[in-house]
């Protein structure tokens, strides 16, 4: 266990940084898995969806919760599944 002042804190404060990541991270698949359900039912308001799920993509990258090349890739493949419908 931590027994420096620093080190204690530290740890508080990667106890917050996490519940609060894990929030955001949740808010990025749902966002994926909602397109994929737009895209598998066609609806209308697909094209809505993708960009919903762009924006959520491109604020987790600058909030630094997953890499700017991850969130390429998961655009990317949104974007082909939304193409090919």
């Amino acid at each position: 266990m931590a027994t420096s002042k620093q080190a204690i804190k530290r740890v508080r404060q990667n106890k917050k940084t996490h519940a609060r990541q894990k929030g955001q991270a949740t808010a990025v698949r749902t966002a994926m898995k909602k397109v994929e359900q737009a895209v598998s039912e066609k609806a209308e308001n697909t094209q809505e969806v993708l960009n919903q799920a762009i924006k959520v993509l491109d604020q987790a990258v600058v909030k630094k919760l997953i890499h700017k090349n991850k969130a390429a890739r998961e655009k990317s493949r949104l974007q082909k599944l939304v193409n090919n419908l």
